[in-house]
């Protein structure tokens, strides 16, 4: 890594097998036989016994070959809508100064009988509707989230109140901004390589309740919403997700983080001198720590090299993709990114201006929105990218329908 932070320059990796069939679909598989277009023969070797017999017990191999592609999505938003102004009356700030340097004017938080679980489940629903999938079908939940309601999780509870009737599998996935990326791709490899036929992906996160109030420098930036969408197997042939690219890089962390702390308060309990510093204290988050300027200059290196390589894997230029579809986290990234990419505004899908940095919320109810506007039809090709926190960073090339 060799920039002027030494931090934020990922390699691309070695790509070991690439196969560009007709439909320009990336494949890169293991298995110790040979690799098909896509698809994997896998046969039993011959075996020589200890008799010296040769034996061919599957002489005809097993043909393996499932695609994914998204039928369906849905969103949630909060009730309350908190605008500039709002803000500019509890923090020395105002509707010009958060515009014109994050391009966002509102933002939804979280409030009275709202929960994050509640919008999850509301944008669930709308996207299996959409997809015309039964919850009784869903074989997976994935819950991308890094604000969850219960420590332990949040996937099951939605996967409870969806009534999801033969306990199909629900589990979170915590990174943060690119949470809803990683969830796609989980998804992809549940269903390619576990046998699952419907996954649901959920990116939800509630960053309002970790938020300073008082420090304008992030507390303009954050909204609560939930996304959704729906995964189904299909033919080889039909795939909708073309190829991805994945990273992360803990050195970062420094830049973006909300770490554990230790309560400010006297031990409930004594030690009695048996044990130094137990029972340890209660703890809990801090509020979101962030330095904008090397977050920035990380997310316009980075992203841009990140779709480019998995432009290069589903063999694709950036002039065949119909729309651009980044995190929604500052406009700034957002124009410096497609101009890196040369990407005409008009081809650049954005919400950020009502909803705020909505973190693994952001991508999917952007979709949504676009997907419910007519703008995104069946088989458009989308350059997905989310970055953030961890740092991660990812993208991914999909067909939508």
């Amino acid at each position: 890594m060799a920039n002027v932070s030494g931090l934020f320059s990922p390699s691309v990796p070695t790509l070991r097998i690439k196969i560009q069939p007709a439909i320009g679909v990336f494949r890169s598989w293991s298995c110790p036989n040979k690799v098909v277009l896509g698809r994997i023969l896998c046969g039993r070797a011959n075996e020589k016994h200890a008799s010296g017999v040769v034996s061919s017990e599957s002489p005809v191999p097993k043909v393996i070959g499932k695609g994914c592609k998204l039928i369906g999505c849905g969103s949630g938003i909060p009730t309350l809508q908190v605008s500039n102004d709002d803000l500019a009356t509890i923090v020395d700030t105002s509707d010009e100064w958060i515009s014109v340097r994050t391009g966002i004017r509102n933002r939804r938080v979280l409030s009275g009988k709202d929960s994050l679980t509640g919008l999850a489940v509301e944008a669930a629903r709308k996207a299996l509707e959409m997809a015309q999938v039964d919850p009784e079908d869903i074989d997976l939940v994935l819950m991308c989230t890094s604000t969850p309601e219960d420590l332990f999780g949040s996937a099951p509870q939605i996967q409870k109140a969806l009534g999801c009737k033969h306990n199909p599998l629900a589990y979170d996935i915590t990174a943060a901004c690119s949470g809803f990326v990683l969830g796609l791709v989980s998804a992809a490899c549940h269903i390619r390589g576990g046998g699952f036929n419907n996954v649901l992906i959920v990116g939800a996160d509630s960053l309002s309740r970790y938020v300073d109030w008082t420090d304008r420098g992030t507390c303009i930036l954050f909204g609560d919403a939930a996304g959704a969408v729906v995964m189904q197997a299909c033919e080889a042939e039909e795939d909708g997700l073309l190829a991805f690219d994945l990273h992360s890089d803990g050195d970062g962390q420094r830049y973006l983080n909300a770490s554990v702390k230790e309560n400010e308060t006297d031990h409930a309990l004594g030690t009695n001198g048996s044990v130094r510093d137990f029972p340890p204290r209660q703890s809990s988050y801090s509020c979101i720590q962030m330095n904008g300027k090397e977050v920035f200059r990380f997310a316009v290196r980075c992203v841009p090299q990140s779709i480019e390589s998995s432009l290069q894997k589903a063999g694709l230029t950036v002039s065949s993709i119909d729309w651009l579809l980044l995190h929604q986290a500052n406009r700034r990234i957002i124009d410096a990114v497609a101009t890196r990419l040369e990407v005409p505004q008009e081809r650049v899908l954005s919400n950020l201006a009502n909803y705020g940095n909505t973190s693994a919320a952001s991508i999917p109810l952007a979709l949504d929105e676009a997907v419910r506007a007519g703008k995104v039809k069946s088989g458009h090709k989308i350059a997905v990218a989310g970055f953030g926190a961890g740092l991660t960073w990812g993208s991914a090339i999909v067909r939508w329908g």
